[in-house]
């Protein structure tokens, strides 16, 4: 197929240009996603908008005393080879890793990934389990929404018409805290998720307490979600192995997954409950080692 490529020069002109084109128009940065349905026929734009080179789109990986932003043309490459998410922040890289082959990452971006809103995307859980906000640029200004309200469904967002995902944001971690990313494939790498479950875990002083706990699951359901009832239920418990096979059992509870290629729904649920788990161990051990 044949469409118009625009190459904007600022933000402000992207959006003018994308409310005047409408529906028949859709944004381009690293090209990972829509190219591929380009070029399988699943998207059929008359107008791409190349926003790739935005500077306002660019700013990268920024630390502050409030936490990190990550402006949403951040490549995965950068994430995974980041200083500052070598410790707590683990799960990040960990995610970051198995986002396709080194190629991919060195192009695809953060924001592309979200906005396309695929159940089994890996990063997404990641970020779930930081508590994100997404800070959205549209005519009318800028807004923020929680990542876990923004992905509706597959494929389906809260961006409204004409907005630019400008960045990801999360707070720092609490002391005592760990995190982990595990992804279960039928190949160890450049493989679409069976499961793929992150966690942020936080303990008491002594190490052997949970304080809280964020828990995230991935290509299970519609959507990635955050286990709310092993979140809740992990509040108080030694951090133990009972604690966190019991934090897998009501993960696997909420999921919903289908049986494809890949799995079997009933495998699916098993494995929800076994990498919840591990993951859970995987946060606790590291937290000791630090």
């Amino acid at each position: 197929m044949s469409f118009d490529l625009h190459r904007p020069n600022t933000m402000a002109e992207a959006i003018g240009l994308a409310a005047r084109l409408g529906p028949a128009a859709r944004y381009i940065a690293g090209g990972t996603d829509l190219v591929v349905q380009i070029n399988r026929g699943r998207a059929t734009p008359q107008h791409v908008i190349d926003i790739s080179h935005l500077a306002d789109l660019r700013h990268d990986i920024v630390q502050t005393a409030d936490g990190f932003s990550l402006g949403a043309l951040t490549r995965y490459r950068n994430i995974e080879r980041h200083p500052a998410f070598q410790d707590a922040l683990k799960l990040l890289p960990e995610a970051a890793s198995v986002v396709g082959g080194v190629q991919v990452r060195n192009i695809a971006s953060i924001g592309g990934n979200i906005i396309n809103a695929s159940p089994a995307a890996d990063f997404v859980p990641a970020l779930l389990a930081l508590d994100a906000e997404l800070d959205i640029q549209g005519a009318a200004g800028r807004r923020s929404e929680s990542l876990r309200d923004f992905i509706l469904g597959p494929g389906k967002t809260g961006l409204q018409a004409g907005e630019i995902l400008a960045a990801v944001r999360f707070k720092p971690l609490p002391a005592h805290s760990a995190t982990a990313f595990l992804k279960e494939g039928r190949r160890k790498a450049m493989e679409i998720s069976v499961v793929c479950v992150a966690a942020s875990l936080t303990l008491d002083a002594s190490g052997k307490t949970c304080l809280a706990a964020r828990i995230a699951v991935g290509a299970v359901a519609p959507k990635a979600y955050r286990a709310a009832a092993a979140e809740a239920a992990l509040a108080g418990l030694p951090a133990d192995t009972a604690s966190f096979r019991l934090a897998g059992q009501l993960a696997a509870e909420q999921a919903a997954p289908i049986s494809d290629v890949r799995a079997s729904a009933e495998h699916r649920h098993h494995l929800v409950s076994v990498l919840v788990q591990r993951a859970l161990e995987t946060c606790r051990q590291r937290i000791a080692g630090a």
